[in-house]
């Protein structure tokens, strides 16, 4: 393994979570593919993040990645075990939150969220799980939702799209070979740019309340630089993080 440090994809990894799991790994010396559509985004997390590669040893690869093109997820993983050798872990992040009220008929949005947030997950599943098998060991991350343990007005399908997630991610542990293992992490409320894609007025205008106490991302990122940090005969099933206010 390269330094004795890990190689690591994380898609979503242009902004929020992602973004803030990709630097915390690269600053721990991790070997991290990033992927996402905002190129640019991507080029100038790099940028952010050389001088901490070359102190810790790490390194930054950006990809161009579209989550819902299961070509595409395919190349990504494919481009990763070409280049380093291996893929030790994949940390499936992509997804989006345009909640509404379901008698509102978003449905042009309700089929993204199920494209990234379900389908997404899924092509990630299936690219790394033959890698995995084949060389004896790997780790799936899930960044899941507390969407994923309650429903309220205006998250109906969004709750919907993280209770499949957890679902998909919690029968890929049970189904695992216990050298794969699988973490499923469920952030509350975070400071991101999720809620920018709420078009609904009283959905944006309640998330604005909603959100008034948030965490930063990096909150995450050390959740999920502890779970993929433990031994390999230690599995961290799922962890919850979320702002001390949020009840």
């Amino acid at each position: 393994m390269l330094n004795q440090h890990k190689v690591v994809l994380v898609t979503g990894a242009s902004s929020g979570i992602g973004e803030a799991v990709a630097a915390r790994l690269v600053h721990e010396g991790h070997h991290v593919v990033a992927g996402a559509r905002r190129t640019d985004r991507l080029q100038a997390l790099a940028e952010r993040t050389a001088d901490a590669a070359a102190r810790s040893g790490g390194s930054f690869h950006p990809v161009r990645l579209d989550v819902t093109d299961r070509a595409d997820v395919d190349a990504f993983v494919k481009l990763a075990r070409d280049r380093t050798g291996r893929v030790d872990v994949l940390v499936n992040n992509a997804g989006v939150m345009p909640l509404s009220r379901l008698d509102s008929l978003l449905v042009e949005e309700w089929d993204r969220m199920i494209d990234v947030n379900v389908r997404g997950l899924l092509h990630g599943i299936a690219a790394a799980l033959p890698h995995f098998t084949a060389q004896g060991s790997g780790h799936f991350v899930t960044i899941a939702s507390v969407g994923a343990h309650q429903v309220v007005p205006t998250s109906a399908v969004y709750s919907g799209t993280k209770y499949a997630a957890w679902a998909i991610t919690e029968g890929l542990r049970q189904e695992s070979d216990p050298s794969i293992r699988v973490t499923t992490v469920s952030p509350g409320v975070v400071t991101s740019e999720l809620a920018n894609s709420i078009t609904e007025h009283g959905a944006a205008e309640a998330m604005r309340t909603f959100r008034a106490h948030a965490i930063e991302p990096d909150a995450i990122a050390g959740a999920v630089s502890y779970a993929i940090g433990q031994p390999a005969d230690v599995d961290v099933n799922e962890i919850v993080v979320r702002p001390s206010r949020q009840r």
